[in-house]
């Protein structure tokens, strides 16, 4: 047995050491050591051997196979660094070429107008202020000076989850948060998410807003439209004329809607007004010492005015075109 193995081995080693591709590597793995292979055949004769000779010609025939494997996975491993050199030799790079280049991305129009918003604010002695989406009904409402029956209430105009809670449709819960986390004076801008079940042309179920919030011994109507007055002309970056109408919102008295002259014609942009003494006094501040005024700025609004945006729908469509226009 050990010259037929010797035979079998040396025959094996010339071929594999004469193979030029790696798929000859293969078929001869197949044909000395698969199956079917002539070591294969002999290691099933072993049970006809006596029982003396059976380990050692065992022995011999795994040596043959472990000589095979490592002559086969040598010249594998020759023969696969020799095309890789072959395949880097021919696919050589001109460095000296212009780079394909990647497009630049680009910060959303309301990204931007939001960052521009709170700067010009920031300019003025206000803070930024933050808090949760997923809101209760005390902070969103009832702190509000909203009543039980309130059509915002309603869920109809409020998404509402399983356990009462809800998404804020304000961004006035963060006022409520900070009155009662801080003492006056309080001056404070609130930028963020608010949900509504409100989707038509000019809306949308989610749409961002910054709201703004003043407390203090000697605040007055008179301030509230100076700053916004001022804020509004920085914003534009021109002199804006300013129409204030009388609105009704439970957590301020007076209300305003303030539109701004937009051509030739009268446009709303946002909602102000004086605290409600009830709103002050849920939080523990006393009315009767301190005063405030808020106001309420739809950024998707003012977006669309800055960069002259017509359809509120680009604003959500993720159009590369769109964003790369700022």
């Amino acid at each position: 047995m050990q010259n037929e193995l010797n035979a079998i081995v040396n025959h094996a080693k010339d071929l594999i050491l004469a193979s030029k591709e790696v798929a000859e590597i293969q078929e001869l793995r197949v044909k000395y050591l698969g199956k079917k292979s002539q070591l294969t055949d002999l290691m099933k004769q072993l049970g006809q051997l006596d029982p003396a000779e059976r380990p050692k010609a065992g022995q011999w025939i795994n040596d043959a196979k472990q000589q095979l494997q490592t002559w086969l996975t040598e010249q594998e491993n020759t023969l696969k660094n020799a095309e890789l050199n072959a395949r880097l030799s021919s696919e050589t790079i001109d460095i000296t070429l212009s780079g394909r280049g990647k497009s630049v991305g680009s910060l959303h129009p309301v990204t931007r107008v939001r960052q521009r918003v709170v700067e010009l604010f920031s300019q003025m002695g206000f803070t930024v202020a933050e808090g949760p989406e997923i809101e209760d009904e005390h902070h969103n409402f009832s702190a509000l000076n909203f009543v039980d029956h309130h059509p915002a209430k309603e869920s109809q105009d409020t998404f509402y989850f399983p356990d009462g809670r809800l998404l804020r449709t304000h961004t006035s819960p963060v006022q409520i948060r900070v009155m009662k986390n801080k003492k006056p004076p309080i001056r404070v801008i609130t930028p963020g998410r608010v949900y509504r079940r409100d989707s038509d042309v000019t809306h949308t179920p989610m749409f961002h807003q910054l709201e703004g919030l003043v407390v203090d011994e000697q605040c007055n109507f008179s301030h509230l439209k100076g700053l916004l007055q001022n804020f509004l002309n920085a914003f534009f970056e021109k002199e804006i004329p300013l129409r204030f109408r009388p609105g009704y919102f439970p957590f301020t008295e007076p209300s305003a809607e303030v539109d701004i002259a937009w051509g030739d014609r009268w446009l709303e942009v946002l909602g102000c007004g004086m605290v409600h003494p009830n709103v002050l006094n849920n939080v523990g501040i006393d009315s009767e010492k301190y005063t405030a005024f808020a106001f309420g700025i739809g950024l998707d609004r003012l977006a669309m005015l800055r960069y002259g945006i017509n359809d509120l729908r680009m604003m959500f469509e993720n159009d590369v075109r769109f964003l790369e226009q700022f």
